[in-house]
């Protein structure tokens, strides 16, 4: 399949218009205009369960049209790349389909709520992609300039060999016992939940930052609040409030992970510190554009303080002038224009569905080590 089939835009569909749905279209609607050099894309189809919702999401989100029935894009031809940011259950089945009837696709982290999900899912995209057909996981924090900067820097030796990680992602939305039920707290449609949702995310940074993958896992899930008020009453909740986890990598280095949808008073909170033999950096996302910086090179004590908005940062020549900051949406439209970037020049965009499938077995084994206890577990 050609990046402009028959000379026209490529025509996107996104499969959900709530939180992520919302994101990716923001992200589809201004990617040409920030991403001139980018092929250029038309917004067909928005889709979701709700007629009335639906239809008044496409509206504001600048779709051209929209339905209540995700099988409707594997059959129209002026639909190229399909988006899917539907809750976990749907993420196998749209996608294969989706990849079966020749189209590009992208799918919201995590991969799948299954190992064997994501593994399905890796066999099909391999198979589209003798044929042309792409496919990425939406793994938006790659594309935050600062931790761009920080893989920069590790892949340039600046921190010497890494050592130790800090991984952690805490939020606070699930902290309130009275907080509703929601799908993100069922095992069936969400798979998993700080630990796949937060999790997720983590571990890809993990693996994108060091440029390996973990090799050995041990962890904890708790569910602190056992049951939530749903449509008809009290339900219980099948899946982690909290996770945490230690990490050992293919080299050695050795990485804590903590995520948590109860940590009082923490809105978004995701940080991580790397620590190597000849340098170190911390990241906050809640200060996202800022990347704090040791090396031995410095001849200095402690940390300098980054402010990752310069012209020859990463994905900065997109956005605006020095010092004129960026935003947790601008991760999306960076992440439309890599995938299609990687679609025009018929090479594989990343992160793959591999990447996918790899952390999601590391959130199994995490799953894994609290069923036995904390055991270590192989990778």
């Amino acid at each position: 399949m050609s990046a402009t089939p028959h000379g026209r835009p490529l025509g996107v569909a996104v499969v959900g218009y709530s939180f992520m749905g919302k994101a990716h279209s923001n992200a589809w609607r201004n990617v040409g205009a920030f991403y001139p050099s980018a092929p250029a894309v038309r917004q067909e189809l928005l889709v979701g369960r709700d007629e009335q919702a639906v239809q008044e999401a496409a509206g504001r989100y600048g779709w051209a049209g929209w339905s209540t029935d995700w099988r409707s894009v594997l059959e129209r031809d002026d639909i190229d790349v399909v988006d899917v940011c539907t809750p976990g259950h749907l993420h196998a089945e749209v996608a294969l389909a989706a990849l079966e009837a020749g189209k590009h696709v992208v799918v919201e982290k995590p991969l799948a709520n299954t190992v064997d999900e994501a593994e399905q899912m890796v066999k099909a995209a391999q198979a589209a992609e003798a044929s042309g057909v792409r496919s990425m996981v939406g793994f938006n924090y790659r594309r935050v300039p600062a931790l761009a900067l920080a893989r920069r820097l590790v892949d340039e030796g600046r921190l010497g060999t890494v050592r130790e990680v800090r991984l952690s992602y805490l939020q606070d939305w699930l902290a309130d016992p009275a907080a509703p039920m929601t799908w993100r707290l069922r095992k069936e449609t969400a798979g998993s939940g700080a630990l796949g949702d937060l999790g997720s995310h983590a571990v890809d940074l993990l693996h994108h930052l060091l440029g390996e993958r973990v090799a050995q896992v041990s962890g904890e899930l708790r569910t602190f609040v056992p049951q939530r008020e749903g449509p008809s009453g009290r339900e219980p909740v099948t899946v982690d409030d909290a996770a945490w986890a230690r990490l050992r990598t293919t080299s050695g280095a050795v990485a804590s992970l903590e995520v948590s949808r109860v940590a009082t008073g923490r809105k978004n909170g995701l940080q991580v510190e790397v620590y190597g033999s000849g340098g170190a950096f911390r990241f906050d996302l809640e200060q996202l554009n800022e990347l704090w910086v040791h090396t031995a090179e410095d001849g200095v004590g402690g940390f300098t303080r980054v402010l990752v908005t310069e012209p020859e940062h990463p994905y900065l020549e997109a956005w605006w002038p020095p010092g004129h900051i960026l935003g947790w949406d601008h991760t999306f439209t960076s992440q439309a224009a890599d995938f299609l970037a990687a679609v025009s020049e018929g090479r594989s965009p990343r992160p793959s569905f591999e990447d996918g499938l790899a952390v999601q077995r590391v959130l199994a084994a995490v799953e894994e080590s609290d069923r036995r206890g904390g055991a270590t577990i192989d990778l």
